[in-house]
C-alpha cells in the first residue's frame, strides 16, 4: 500500500503545479512532455521488469524500481530547465516502471481472486487518501512553497517503503538462468519515442507533412514492425507475443490503452483547462481533478463484489458507461468553465475508471499461473502506460495546435476553454473506443471467478 502510494501520489500532485513549473522554468509548448516522458519510460520498462520478475522474484526488482523513483524525483526537485526537468522524469518513470506493477502483481500472489475481492478496499483507499492529499499538496507547494517540494516529498515515502519491503516481503525463487531481451527493448524504447516525438511536435516544431514528420512517423513504424519480427524469435522476449493470443488478455490489454488514455487526458489537461479560463488558483484547480481520483477508489472497492456476482466483462461495461459519460460532459460544457461541473464530471469518469482498470487486470491474472502472472500484469501495465503516453500526446498536439493558431495563445482564456475543449473531445471518443474493447472481453466462466490463486 505505501509502494502504491508513490505512484497514486504522483499521478495527481504534478498537474496542479504545471502553471507554476511554467512559470518559473518556462516552455508551455513542451509541458506535454512532462507526463509523456515519464509514461513512456514507465511503458518500456515494464515488460523487461514483469519478465525478470518471473526469473528472479519480485522483491529485487521493486526495490530497484524504488531507488530510481527517489533518485529521479530528488533530480527533478532540483532541475534548473524544462529541458533537464523532462530528462529526470524519464529516470522517475523508469522507477514506476517497476513499482506500480510490481505491487499489483504481489498482491495477485498472496491473495486469491476471492481474497482480493475483499482485500481490494485497502487498495483503493491508498488512491483515495492520493487523489486527495496529492491534489491539495500540489497546489499548496505552488502556491505557498515551492513546486519543487512536489517531488521532495517522494523521498520519505520512497524510504519508508523501501524499508517495509525489505523486511516483510518474503519470497521463495527457484533461481534460473535467464536472457534479458536487450534487443526487444531497445527496439521498443526508440519506436515508441519516435512516434511520440512525431506526435507532440507535428505542427509545432515542424509541418505534418514535413519530411522529419513522415520520417519519424515511418521509422517508428518500420522499428515496431521490426521488435515483432526479433519477439518472435527471442528465447525470452520482453514481451511475449503468446499474450496476444488469448482472447481474454487481448481485450483486457486493449481496455488498459483506453484506460491509460482517458486517465491522463483528464489529468494533464483539467487543472491547465481551470487556471487558464477560469482563473482559479492551483488548489481549486486540484481539488476539482482530486474528484476523479476519489470516485476511482470508491468504485475499485465495490468491484469485488460487483464481480463476483455479475462476471468481470458486465462489470467493465458498466464503468465504461460512466467513463463515456462524464466525459462527454466534460467535452460539451467546455466553452462555459465552472469548477462544480468538472468536479462532478470528473467524479462520474473516476467511478468508471475505478469498475474497469482493477476487474480487467484480475481477469487477465486469474487466467494464468504464478510464472505467467508477472508477464500478464506487466503487459497490462505496460498497455495502460503506452496509452497514457501516446494519449496526451495526442492530446497535446490537439492544444497546441489551437494554441499556435490563435493571437491569444495559452493566454487567452476562449483560447484555453476551446482547446481544452477539443481535447476533452478527444477522449470521449478514446473512452468510445474503449467500450468496444471491452465487448469483446470473452463471457465469464464459472472457473475463472471461482479460481484460487497460491
Amino acid at each position: 500500500m505505501v509502494t502504491t502510494g508513490l505512484v497514486a501520489i504522483d499521478a495527481t500532485i504534478l498537474a496542479t503545479a504545471v502553471p507554476s513549473i511554467v512559470g518559473d522554468l518556462g516552455g508551455f509548448t513542451l509541458f506535454p512532455w512532462l507526463f509523456s516522458i515519464y509514461l513512456l519510460a514507465q511503458a518500456v520498462s515494464v515488460p523487461v521488469y514483469a519478465k525478470l520478475s518471473d526469473t528472479v522474484g519480485r522483491k529485487p526488482i521493486i526495490l530497484i524500481g524504488i531507488g530510481l523513483f527517489l533518485l529521479g524525483s530528488v533530480l527533478c526537485g532540483l532541475a534548473w530547465s524544462m529541458p533537464a526537468l523532462i530528462a529526470f522524469r524519464a529516470i522517475q518513470g523508469l522507477g514506476a516502471g517497476a513499482v506500480q506493477p510490481m505491487a499489483i502483481t504481489i498482491a495477485g500472489d498472496i491473495y486469491t481472486v476471492a481474497e482480493r475481492a475483499r482485500t481490494q478496499g485497502y487498495l483503493a483507499s491508498v488512491w483515495a487518501v492520493s487523489s486527495v492529499v496529492g491534489p491539495t499538496l500540489g497546489g499548496v507547494f505552488s502556491e505557498f512553497v515551492s513546486w519543487r517540494w512536489i517531488f521532495f516529498v517522494n523521498i520519505p515515502l520512497c524510504l519508508l517503503a523501501a524499508w517495509m519491503i525489505a523486511r516483510r516481503l518474503h519470497e521463495s525463487i527457484e533461481k534460473t538462468r535467464h536472457r534479458v531481451d536487450y534487443a526487444g527493448a531497445t527496439l521498443l524504447t526508440v519506436a515508441l519515442s519516435l512516434l511520440i516525438l512525431a506526435i507532440l511536435q507535428g505542427g509545432q516544431a515542424w509541418a505534418w507533412d514535413s519530411p522529419i514528420s513522415i520520417g519519424a512517423f515511418t521509422l517508428g513504424g518500420v522499428l515496431l514492425a521490426v521488435f515483432l519480427v526479433v519477439e518472435r524469435r527471442a528465447a525470452e522476449p520482453v514481451l511475449p507475443l503468446w499474450v496476444f493470443s488469448r482472447r481474454l488478455i487481448l481485450s483486457t490489454v486493449l481496455v488498459s490503452i483506453g484506460v491509460g488514455a482517458v486517465l491522463t487526458g483528464l489529468t494533464s489537461f483539467v487543472p491547465t483547462y481551470l487556471e487558464g479560463s477560469a482563473h482559479v488558483n492551483a488548489l481549486v484547480s486540484g481539488l476539482a481533478l482530486a474528484a476523479l481520483t476519489i470516485g476511482w477508489p470508491i468504485s475499485a472497492s465495490l468491484s469485488g463484489r460487483l464481480y463476483l456476482r455479475v462476471g468481470f466483462r458486465t462489470t467493465v461495461l458498466v464503468g465504461m458507461v460512466f467513463a463515456v459519460a462524464g466525459s462527454l460532459v466534460l467535452a460539451l460544457t467546455a466553452a462555459t468553465p465552472s469548477v462544480a461541473t468538472v468536479a462532478v464530471a470528473c467524479f462520474v469518469v473516476g467511478l468508471g475508471l475505478g469498475l474497469v482498470a482493477t476487474p480487467s487486470l484480475i481477469a487477465a491474472q486469474a487466467s494464468v499461473d504464478w510464472n505467467e502472472r508477472g508477464v500478464v500484469t506487466g503487459t497490462n501495465m505496460f498497455a495502460r502506460s503506452v496509452g497514457s503516453a501516446v494519449g496526451v500526446a495526442v492530446f497535446g498536439a490537439v492544444a497546441n495546435g489551437i494554441f499556435a493558431s490563435s493571437a491569444g495563445g495559452e493566454n487567452d482564456p476562449s483560447t484555453v476553454a476551446e482547446a481544452s475543449g477539443a481535447v476533452f473531445i478527444a477522449v470521449a471518443i478514446a473512452a468510445i473506443v474503449t467500450v468496444a474493447a471491452a465487448l469483446a472481453m470473452p463471457r465469464d466462466r464459472p472457473e475463472l471467478q471461482a479460481q484460487s490463486v497460491d
